[in-house]
């Protein structure tokens, strides 16, 4: 498991996250609660970790809703803010 996946997880876990504006309205289309993408981190399953990613490294992680859907959710951490930011989520399926 790679170390900022690791720094995400630990951020989100002390409450210490934001959600972007795109996030925010992605979830909404979805049907996805909050909640849901952030407790789902816990046991999300690491799909990618992009360090050199611009603005902000960001890691792609694997989540399940509570009735089995999987979907994918990008988090970003924000060094200079020292917090997670959920950056967008999707549906494997759909795109």
């Amino acid at each position: 498991m790679g170390q900022l996946f690791n720094t995400v997880r630990q951020l989100v876990a002390e409450e210490k996250y934001v959600v972007g504006e795109h996030a925010a309205e992605r979830l909404e289309e979805r049907g996805i609660m909050e909640w849901q993408a952030v407790a789902a981190l816990e046991d999300g399953e690491l799909i990618a970790e992009r360090p050199r990613s611009k603005p902000n490294p960001t890691v792609e992680v694997r989540e399940s809703l509570p009735d089995g859907t999987e979907f994918k959710a990008v988090w970003a951490h924000l060094r200079q803010s020292g917090v997670a930011k959920l950056v967008t989520v999707h549906f494997f399926d759909r795109g």
